[in-house]
């Protein structure tokens, strides 16, 4: 499992035992080309017979919820039918009895499951269950934010072709759309890594000709030189229209700039932006 996906994961785990009141919780994706689960993260356990446990799709009922990419729940793990009991030992040594499964789907795929618990045998309600399911959508909403990020990465590490005016452009627009990005991005490592590959798209990377600006003037620019009004730039970055003025008169004051135009060519000729 990627660090980021495991911080998410445990994220999950806290909002749903928060959530559903339920006292126990565990979860992990599913490994790299493999059709298996492996839970990586407990929470309310008392103890660690699950963690580690490769859960193949089909078997048990996280294994179900992946077969079927939708939520199971059992009043009764070990005394159920609706499921196969490859993992009995491993429930039956933590003490639990009934337990959800929601899948974590991201475009039509399932990329892990959260579990919810209790020790005693009774049915789970449905505000229960779409308690967890709301986790789960955290979970997901995480990875594909993850997945977007990795997928600038690999493009941001292709050299472009500076003599290509519209590929040049293509650029910019990858720029501001990676710092924008980077705020979103829960895993440190991986963050800092998109903010590296933004340095990398710029002229005269790591060479800023006396010009210091912070992160967020850096952001509000770098929309604005791929032709973002202040509305659009505020949307994409996740603040108000007002913030973004804000950032902008603060890095216009710097650069020595009258209009955003010229913010946007200083900073340019500064090395801070492609």
């Amino acid at each position: 499992m990627n660090p980021g996906g495991a911080v998410e994961i445990r994220r999950a785990l806290a909002r749903l035992r928060r959530t559903t009141g339920l006292p126990v919780a565990f979860g992990g994706l599913v490994e790299p080309d493999r059709s298996r689960i492996r839970i990586s993260e407990l929470s309310g356990t008392a103890t660690t017979s699950l963690l580690a446990l490769a859960v193949t799709s089909g078997n048990g009922l996280g294994g179900k919820a992946v077969a079927l990419a939708r939520p199971c729940a059992v009043a009764d793990y070990s005394m159920s039918r609706q499921i196969s009991h490859e993992y009995d030992a491993a429930v039956a040594a933590e003490g639990l009895r009934s337990v959800l499964a929601v899948p974590v789907v991201v475009r039509r795929r399932v990329r892990g499951v959260l579990y919810g618990a209790l020790r005693d045998a009774r049915p789970l309600g449905d505000r229960t269950l779409t308690a967890a399911v709301d986790a789960a959508r955290d979970v997901e909403q995480a990875l594909v934010v993850d997945d977007e990020a990795r997928d600038m990465l690999l493009a941001a590490r292709a050299e472009p072709r500076r003599d290509n005016p519209s590929t040049w452009e293509q650029v910019r627009g990858a720029h501001a759309a990676l710092r924008a990005l980077a705020p979103r991005i829960g895993d440190p490592a991986l963050r800092a890594e998109l903010l590296d590959a933004c340095a990398l798209l710029t002229p005269d990377a790591g060479v800023s000709k006396g010009v210091a600006l912070a992160p967020r003037e850096l952001d509000v620019l770098a929309c604005v030189a791929a032709g973002a009004t202040n509305a659009a730039a505020a949307d994409r970055l996740g603040v108000r229209a007002e913030t973004v003025k804000a950032y902008l008169r603060s890095a216009m004051r710097k650069l020595g700039a009258r209009t955003r135009g010229e913010a946007v060519v200083a900073a340019r000729r500064a090395g801070l932006l492609p």
